[in-house]
């Protein structure tokens, strides 16, 4: 009995701990029991930090956050799913599996083991004698929040998941074990309460001390209710994707909702209007006005910049509401290994380089008018497969003045430039004159392939574009770890207050559209992001270059603007993948579109662009399911034991 219980992935865990840091307070036969752990405050701390393991990783970390690698931004070829280990781009491959689910958080020792950990400080905690005043409150209140957290961790991927909000015994019965799933909005609802419950008592970031900071702030945790709101109101999860609503537990409960509910946008909306004002009032602001860049487009590209980063860990910018400690590692796999070997000036044998991104994200971003390339009536490049020259000294430094360069890369947003290292423009990578690298990508060029083909079995950029956003300009590359690490130390940003604005946006205009009460509070959102982007506003945009200059006085047609301005301000950062799927656009969206990209054998820009005829498939795999896939399987062998009911398609 005990060995089944052992993987029963929902309530399985252990009363006893071994080889944990608990040895080192009171050991007894080398082990020590929970009751003694909670003896005192330094077992009471390592409890929660312990219990704060499970999180980190699905904050920012590449292959445990599946929205990085999971949607369509970011491609590479095998090395970097085989030799780089990024397993997770097997998600938009199509490959996910019932038997083996990639990123498989519900298991026994993965989500449910945290949450186990979370109602056991929760039961203990009180007994704890010499906690610092407050403690008890503000302790607790972690606990919530990031019981909250694993809570809508299993939510995005699952939908409806088994609520615990007590521990069961692990001796109980099979039967108490096997616990049906709980409705979507029960699961909503529960993870709204802990985090009603935990925001009053959590500490500002800028007032817990060292001891505090890997933990969750006040700021944290109101973004995480304001980005929760949303979800629980968007189409997904409020009866608006028909292939769910029929989803029922063994004993016929309807785990959806049959019927939009229209005033769950007014929740959200309203919530993320309170916490922006909390969090203007408490000095926080959209990361701009950099001066010390040649021209205004290199002050405002390096505006956008600065905003993805915490400047230190105890000094983050004015934008950053969530941080996470983090090694900031991923740049390994964006930036390039120039040069042969360290006899080459600017080579690092650390960097691989072997993720790019493809044309349908370079055709997300704007022109410089602020609208859709189809939609800029102003637009003279066609296509944009036709080579051409900009001459605007506005662009210096950014585009090579009176040479041909590709179309599609002139008279684009701020955004586009300091996101995405294009072919034929400037990448600025350390501090001197020397650093600011023309992006050769041609085979043989500087940033090109070093073989005459693409080789699987060595690391190589195969899409001719290469991802600035999350690399840090101000860095040279071949000391790159340490500079980064030394200016920002092991923090990372994986929320930040743009992110509430765009909430408040899009809740407000699902709820009455762009004509009613808050019409004010849809467009001053949209228009500070779009100011500090360097865009006019969406007004000045649509009224003076747009095809269609009403679009944005249309439900509908204002609900695409801000989908899109959403794709594009956080464009690599792990929104899209769940935007995607909560608005239940998997198709809309083109998940099932092959990657697009130039031929990177080739040696001239003509060859390298095929000929002007326009882009070609760069990898051969891409598949959504709209019948399965905005959800992931429960692994097969889990269902069969405890009972609970598969996700539509698996």
């Amino acid at each position: 009995m005990k060995s089944l219980k052992a993987i029963l992935g929902v309530f399985c865990s252990v009363l006893f701990l071994s080889g944990c840091n608990y040895l080192d307070l009171v050991p007894e036969d080398d082990v020590l029991s929970i009751d003694k752990v909670f003896q005192t405050r330094t077992g009471a701390l390592q409890w929660m930090t312990d219990t704060y393991l499970g999180a980190n990783e699905p904050m920012y970390h590449w292959n445990y956050n599946p929205a990085i690698l999971g949607a369509d931004e970011y491609t590479g070829n095998d090395y970097a799913r085989k030799s780089r280990f990024l397993t997770l781009l097997y998600i938009p491959d199509g490959l996910q599996s019932a038997l083996s689910p990639y990123d498989d958080i519900w298991a026994y020792n993965k989500t449910y083991y945290y949450i186990r950990h979370c109602n056991t400080f929760l039961q203990k905690i009180k007994e704890v004698a010499n906690l610092k005043p407050g403690e008890l409150l503000r302790w607790t209140a972690q606990i919530k929040a990031v019981k909250a957290f694993y809570y809508f961790e299993l939510l995005k991927r699952y939908g409806p998941f088994v609520l615990v909000p007590e521990n069961i015994d692990v001796w109980a019965s099979l039967e108490e074990m096997r616990q049906p799933r709980n409705s979507i909005d029960d699961c909503f609802g529960e993870i709204v309460k802990l985090l009603d419950e935990a925001i009053p008592d959590l500490q500002l970031f800028r007032e817990k001390d060292g001891e505090m900071q890997d933990f969750f702030s006040k700021e944290a945790a109101m973004g995480l209710k304001s980005r929760v709101l949303l979800y629980a109101a968007s189409p997904l999860f409020n009866g608006g994707v028909p292939q769910y609503k029929d989803l029922k537990n063994r004993d016929g409960r309807l785990l959806f909702p049959q019927d939009v509910d229209k005033e769950k946008w007014r929740i959200a909306a309203e919530y993320a209007d309170e916490a922006i004002l909390y969090l203007e009032g408490q000095g926080y602001k959209l990361f701009q006005g950099t001066t010390t860049e040649s021209t205004p487009l290199l002050n405002t590209m390096r505006d956008l910049e600065l905003s993805q980063w915490a400047v230190s860990d105890m000094n983050p910018t004015s934008e950053s509401i969530m941080l996470v400690a983090s090694a900031n590692l991923f740049c390994q796999e964006l930036l390039p290994r120039l040069g042969n070997s360290s006899s080459d000036s600017y080579y690092n044998s650390m960097l691989f380089g072997d993720l790019g991104t493809n044309i349908k994200m370079v055709n997300k971003y704007y022109t410089a008018n602020g609208l859709p390339i189809e939609e800029d009536k102003t637009w003279k490049y066609g296509n944009g497969y036709t080579m051409a020259q900009e001459k605007d000294p506005a662009y210096t430094n950014v585009i090579p003045l009176g040479e041909d360069v590709l179309s599609l890369h002139l008279q684009r947003e701020p955004r586009f430039y300091a996101s995405i290292a294009a072919p034929g423009l400037y990448w600025k990578l350390g501090n001197s004159s020397a650093e600011n690298f023309l992006v050769d990508t041609r085979q043989g060029g500087l940033f090109g392939l070093k073989k005459d083909r693409v080789d699987a079995s060595v690391s190589q950029n195969i899409t001719g574009y290469y991802v600035k956003k999350g690399t840090r300009s101000d860095c040279a590359l071949n000391d790159y770890l340490n500079t980064m690490q030394a200016k920002v130390g092991q923090t990372a940003v994986v929320m930040r207050l743009a992110e509430i604005y765009l909430n408040a946006a899009e809740a407000w205009n699902e709820y009455e559209g762009p004509n009613g009460a808050h019409r004010d509070n849809i467009f001053n959102r949209l228009n500070d992001i779009r100011e500090r982007a360097g865009i006019p506003t969406v007004q000045e945009s649509w009224n003076k270059y747009g095809i269609n200059s009403t679009k944005y006085n249309d439900q509908k047609g204002l609900r695409d603007i801000i989908h899109r301005e959403r794709t594009i301000e956080f464009m690599f950062e792990g929104h899209r993948f769940w935007d995607i799927r909560r608005w239940g656009a998997g198709l809309t969206e083109g998940l099932n579109e092959k990657p697009l990209g130039w031929k990177v054998v080739g040696k001239t820009w003509r060859e390298f662009y095929n000929n002007y005829q326009g882009p070609v498939v760069v990898w051969n795999k891409a598949s959504f399911d709209p019948s399965r896939d905005y959800f992931w399987p429960i692994r097969s062998e889990e269902v069969n034991i405890s009972g609970i009911v598969q996700n539509p398609g698996w």
